[in-house]
Formats: structure tokens, C-alpha cells, sequence
């Protein structure tokens, strides 16, 4: 095998569609596939950017802009390539448009960029995370940095469930009216701020902004400022379908900075701009009656998201575990709602007790919350992951036994429900990082059935999904003691998928056909997913045979035998898994066009002086057919027959096809190594190994000899 020289840098043009190649430093064509890249190792320091790389480790970070400076200056091929929000906007039922009324989310977690802002994950004991997707609609990253611009993680997270991702342009006090006096000078500079921030969202793959003025403005700024508005939001509909900007109830038409906990004659010229206003939170029942009836309102009342401070700072309905008081009365009126800072749960209370403090939270909300439900093509698959844990599995194997957190390995979340059940019964289901199937937790369906019940159903996900012809469903748990569980789902006619109205739709119970470990599809099954310790779990597989039908809930009927007496039960579930039969003969892609990019030598103290790498991979796969990709180095088989390859060393998962290898210790120069990106299936089947891709590389000292 010949080898290749590095070429240096070079830079892009800009692109109108993104793509991570557009905005590399270097291109993959420098690699040809058949040929080693060399490297001379060199300890000059990183010439990748500090702000969009860890300036020590040169790990990759989100970051947001500082000033206005930085956002007229802002070019496509400087951006980060690795915080391209890389998971597409999922259907949903209800669509947006069509939702009744709408939740809006402000994150404004401790000033933001907190471990959320490394990319490819940290290691964190209790990190805070969202995973109650299923009750809001957009999702809006706060922080007071003038342009804050949502991490890939989040964004990639909240597009999983059908939830729109918006960053928050904002100007706040003295420096924040100088910078509206620059920028809403006149047309041409309003039309250049607000091109940038339609081009960072179309480059990040985000869905809009919220507009948060908090300064005074001069007659002229104050005059543009709407017109600013109209042409951002304009331009943002173009570019990003979809995409919604909202404005913050903060300056008056006049310029003076007077929130008015409402929509009225004195705001109104910002919300007629855009799609929504969001309003500050010290308003009262005569608000929302006077909001109701106002001439400004009428049919864009769920256009109007009424402010919930969580924090309750001031003079406010509700807030922390009362927040439902202040939703009740919302909805009462026909508003959308914002609620903003959730994260108090996890600020403001004991940080392990965040689960519990979480749920109990939205499940206190909940009774004020439109559930919607993912709306996708088979196949539907989730093992519950939160995107955290104590640590990291594979198939009920540990796979790392740290802490971890990396919203990129959430997958589609289940109803986390609580209900009392009579007197004396109950049903809970809950997150659970104590043992999992994949990632970091698993779902635990807890309760008691009390006498007179034999058994109770425990709805897990709510879906609006095709079924096909053969459906070929894998549930893994851990068997409960003293009780029995079996799946139910609930169908409804495809007819009625178009149903646009908000009521629910009656749906029929059927219970799919248990498949013995014999059966030409489960035995077809497991041999795609090869072998692994099942260590206490157990995996049932069903066919679910029906025509023109979409799958409306899964639940996981729990039975006892008849009694007097309570019943309580625990059981863990590690996976739901629903496909087409006829998936399970698909062939499986290649790993394609591995390349090694932007390489920084370091070295690492110890006994022996340590050889560090730090580089990035790049490849192609086709995203939409995996679920991750595990990144591995090695030695290869060296000149001499008679030494073997060394073994595969596992580096860490990535969840697009971009990678940042970060301070491995390689061998003492001169030395050959292989790096090998493993692709995992969406159905956790092996990939075999002749599919993987790989990408050798080989380095020497400097003529000048090592430091």
C-alpha cells in the first residue's frame, strides 16, 4: 500500500445548502481510498478554532456569538461542521399547524453551554436533560449571548419527536441599545443582520428564532425594528421551511422597554411581523379575558404563548410545582404557552432526586398538554435511552461503565405516565439508569393492582404510524415476579389517518401472534442480530398480520391471578422494536470514503512519555439506516507474516458520520495504524466486518527529532 502526504488547509465556498464537507477544513478527495495517509508528527499548537473546538483537547463544542461584530463577520466555511443539526425533522400527528393550542419550552439552563455544549458527549454524574417531548411543540435555547445558537445535541434530540428547535437573538440594556441603533439603522443593515441569522439557521439545521429586544430603542431603530422583523421571518419561511420566529413582549411601538404581560394596541406591531408573541410572565385572569376578546387576537390566539415563569420570580400565577395553576388558566382562555426555565427542577432541588423531581413536574402539567405523537414509516424503534446513564450499554452488556451524557443517543421517548388505579392501586412508568438493554436506561413499569382487578394496561407510546402487511415486533424486558405481561396495541383504519379534528379517535385492541424461537423469522431475526449474553432478559417476538391499518398505542398488559389482596409488581423494559417482515432479508450498506482530517499531535505525561492523536474521520453511510457507528483503531497486520493484527480497541460512538478522535495514545513513532468505523443497524443487527470502513495511517518523526 502506497502512501499520501497531507495536503494543508484549504478553505470552501459558501454553498446554499449546508453540507459537512462544504464546511471542512480539508476534503476527503485529497485521500484517494486505496492509499495511507503520513503524517510528520509536529507539537505545534492547534490551528483549529478555539471557538468551535476545546483549545486543550480539541474537542469539538457548540458556542453562540458574542456581538454584532461576530454576526455580520459570521461565513459558512468557517462554521462548525460538527454541530449541523443531523437528524431531519420528524413527522408528527397533529402537524403543527394544526395543533389546538401550542408549548413552547425555554431551556435557560444556568447561563447554557453548560457539558451540553461538547458535542460528541461528556462525562457527567447527573447531567440535566429534556425527555418529556411528547408534550411540547417548540423547544427554544436561551442564553443572554447575543446570538445563541441551539447545540447540535438538542437540536437533533427535539427533531427526533417532531419538535422544532429555535435559538434566541438577543440585546439587552446599555450595550443592547447601541447595537439595535447600528444594526436597525436602516434597511440595508437590518436586511444584513437578519441575513446571517437565516444563514446560520439554514447552515446548524435549525427551525427559527426568538427575538428578545430588552433595550430601548430610538423613533427610527424602533420604526425598522418591525420591519426587521417582517423580513426576518419572511426569509426564514423561505429558507427553512417550517420554521417560526417569535417575538418576546419586552419593547412598546414608542421604543420605550415596558413588558406588558399581553398583547395589546402598544405590542401588536411586533406580533402582526411574525408568527407569535411570547409574553412576559406577571399577567392575571383579566389579561387573558382582555387578550380573548381583543380585535388584534382574533384567530391567532394560539399564535399568543402566555409566559410561565418556573422560577416564579415576581408577581406571577403559579411557577415551580404550581405551575399547573398557571397553565389551568391558560388554557382556560384558548392561549399557546411558554414555559420558561424548567430546568428549575434540576437547579433548585437535590440534583439526584432530578428524575423524580422532573416527572413529577409534567405529570402535575400534564392535564394541560397536547400530546402529539411521532408520525413516521416503520421502522419504530426505541430502548428508552435518555441520553444518560451511570453507564453505557450494548445489548445488556456494559459497554463503558462511566457516567455519561449525549442527547445524540436519546431515542423516541415513552409516555411517562402516572395514574391511581381505585383505592388503593396505582401505575407508574419511569426512566431508569440502574441496568439497560442500549445506552444509558432503561423504561421501569411499576404499580399495584388492587383487588378486584386482574389486570391493568400500561400505555407505553403513543404513535401514528402505517402498519405493513406483516409486522414483525421484538419486545426485550426482564421478567416481573408474580405477574404476567403481554403486549397490546391499538390500531385504528387508515382512512382515519387524515382525521384533522382534535378529538381522540376510538381505536381496537389486538394482541399480535407470539413467534416460537423455531420460526423462520425470529430465527432469521437472531441471526442478524448475532450473539449476546441475555443476563436476565428476555426477547419475545410477535408478527402482527392486518391490511390498511396505522398503529394508534403500544401498551404492556400486566395480569395476576385473582386475589384479595394487592398485587405490586416491577418490570423492566430494555427495547420495543416494529418492522416490516420483509426488512429482516434487507441488505446492509458499506461504509464508504473514510478520510483523516485536521490532525494534532500532543503528548500525555506518564512513566514513559505518551504519543496523543487527535483527528477527525469523515465517511459516507447512509444516515437514515443507522443507529450509530462505533469508532475502533488497531494495528494491522505489520510486514513480517508471522506478527498478527492487534486487537480491535473500541474509541467511542458517534452518531453522524463525523468524528473527533481526541487524545488517543498510539504508538511511539515510526508506527502504522488503522482507524475502522463499525456501523450498528436502527435494529442493532451486525454489520459484517467486511462493511465496515477503514482508513490507515501511518506517521514518522520530524527530521528534527521529537521535542
Amino acid at each position: 500500500m502506497t502512501s499520501v502526504k497531507r495536503k494543508g488547509e484549504e478553505t470552501t465556498s459558501d454553498h446554499k445548502i449546508p453540507r459537512v464537507d462544504a464546511i471542512s477544513s480539508e476534503s476527503c478527495l485529497d485521500q484517494p481510498g486505496d492509499q495511507s495517509v503520513h503524517e510528520v508528527i509536529s507539537y505545534e499548537p492547534s490551528k483549529l478554532p478555539a471557538k468551535h473546538y476545546d483549545p486543550d483537547t480539541t474537542e469539538p463544542i457548540s458556542c453562540g456569538l458574542q456581538s454584532l461584530s461576530e454576526l455580520l463577520s459570521w461565513k459558512l466555511n468557517e462554521s462548525s461542521p460538527f454541530n449541523v443539526a443531523t437528524v431531519p425533522l420528524a413527522s408528527r400527528y397533529p402537524p403543527l399547524a394544526r395543533s389546538p393550542r401550542k408549548t413552547l419550552v425555554s431551556h435557560d439552563m444556568m447561563g447554557g453551554y453548560l457539558e451540553d455544549r461538547f458535542i460528541q458527549g461528556a462525562e457527567v454524574e447527573m447531567p440535566y436533560a429534556f425527555y418529556h417531548w411528547d408534550y411540547i411543540d417548540i423547544f427554544n435555547y436561551f442564553s443572554h449571548q447575543m446570538v445563541t445558537i441551539p447545540p447540535a445535541v438538542w437540536t437533533n434530540a427535539a427533531h427526533k419527536h417532531g419538535v422544532l428547535s429555535i435559538g434566541t437573538f438577543i440585546t439587552e440594556w446599555t450595550d443592547g441599545a447601541k447595537t439595535c441603533e447600528e444594526f436597525l439603522a436602516n434597511e440595508e443593515s437590518y436586511r444584513g443582520a437578519a441575513d446571517k441569522l437565516v444563514q446560520i439557521s439554514h447552515c446548524y439545521g435549525f427551525d427559527g428564532w426568538l427575538v428578545n429586544i430588552e433595550n430601548v430603542l430610538s423613533e427610527n431603530a424602533v420604526k425598522n425594528a418591525g420591519l426587521f422583523l417582517r423580513y426576518l421571518t419572511d426569509q426564514m419561511h423561505e429558507r427553512v421551511p417550517g420554521s417560526v420566529v417569535i417575538w418576546y413582549d419586552s419593547v412598546l411601538k414608542n421604543g420605550s422597554l415596558n413588558w406588558q404581560n399581553e398583547l395589546n394596541d402598544d405590542n401588536r406591531m411586533f406580533f402582526d411581523a411574525c408568527d407569535g408573541i411570547f409574553t412576559n410572565y406577571n399577567w392575571t385572569e383579566q389579561s387573558l379575558e382582555w387578550m380573548n376578546s381583543y380585535s388584534g387576537a382574533q384567530d391567532r390566539l394560539a399564535d399568543i404563548y402566555v409566559g410561565v415563569d418556573v422560577f416564579a420570580r415576581g408577581k406571577v400565577i403559579g411557577g415551580k410545582f404550581e405551575t399547573n395553576n398557571a397553565l389551568k388558566l391558560i388554557r382556560k382562555h384558548g392561549f399557546s404557552t411558554a414555559i420558561f426555565a424548567p430546568g428549575w427542577v434540576y437547579e433548585c432541588n437535590d440534583k439526584t432526586d432530578f428524575r423524580q423531581n422532573q416527572d413529577k413536574f409534567w405529570s402535575l402539567v400534564s392535564d394541560y398538554l397536547y400530546i402529539h405523537r411521532p408520525s413516521s414509516r416503520l421502522p419504530f424503534i426505541s430502548s428508552f435511552c435518555q441520553g444518560f446513564g451511570k453507564s453505557l450499554y450494548w445489548k445488556g452488556q456494559v459497554e463503558n461503565d462511566r457516567s455519561w451524557f449525549n442527547l445524540n443517543a436519546q431515542e423516541i421517548q415513552p409516555l411517562y405516565l402516572s395514574e391511581t388505579i381505585g383505592e388503593s392501586g396505582w401505575l407508574k412508568t419511569r426512566g431508569c439508569s440502574e441496568d439497560a438493554w442500549i445506552g444509558g436506561s432503561s423504561l421501569m413499569v411499576e404499580g399495584m393492582i388492587p383487588p378486584g382487578l386482574t389486570q391493568v394496561c400500561a400505555r407505553i407510546f403513543s404513535l401514528h404510524i402505517p402498519l405493513a402487511a406483516r409486522t414483525f415486533v421484538s419486545f426485550v424486558y426482564k421478567p416481573p415476579v408474580g405477574v404476567k405481561v403481554s403486549l397490546e396495541l391499538k390500531t385504528i383504519d387508515v382512512p382515519l389517518c387524515t382525521f384533522d379534528g382534535t378529538d381522540e379517535i376510538p381505536s381496537s385492541s389486538v394482541f399480535p401472534e407470539e413467534l416460537e424461537e423455531d420460526n423462520q423469522l425470529v430465527e432469521q431475526f437472531s441471526k442478524n442480530c448475532g450473539q449476546w449474553a441475555l443476563d436476565g432478559w428476555t426477547t419475545r417476538c410477535f408478527l402482527l398480520k392486518m391490511t390498511g391499518c396505522s398503529i394508534r398505542e403500544v401498551c404492556m398488559r400486566v395480569s395476576r391471578d385473582e386475589g384479595e389482596e394487592d398485587v405490586s409488581f416491577s418490570c423492566r423494559i430494555g427495547e420495543l422494536m416494529l418492522m416490516d417482515a420483509v426488512s429482516l432479508q434487507a441488505p446492509l450498506a458499506s461504509v464508504q470514503g473514510v478520510c483523516v482530517n485536521d490532525v494534532v499531535w500532543q503528548t500525555g505525561d506518564g512513566d514513559t512519555i505518551k504519543l496523543l492523536l487527535n483527528a477527525t474521520l469523515r465517511w459516507q453511510y447512509p444516515t437514515q439506516s443507522v443507529r450509530h457507528f462505533r469508532i475502533h483503531w488497531r494495528r494491522p497486520r505489520g510486514p513480517d507474516p508471522r506478527v498478527p493484527a492487534g486487537p480491535m480497541i473500541l474509541i467511542g460512538r458517534c452518531y453522524s458520520t463525523l468524528y473527533r478522535v481526541v487524545e488517543l495514545e498510539v504508538p511511539a513513532a515510526p508506527a502504522l495504524i488503522e482507524l475502522v468505523v463499525e456501523p450498528v443497524t436502527k435494529e442493532g443487527f451486525s454489520v459484517p466486518e467486511s462493511h465496515w470502513g477503514r482508513r490507515t495511517l501511518s506517521y514518522s518523526k520530524s527530521a528534527a527529532g521529537q521535542p
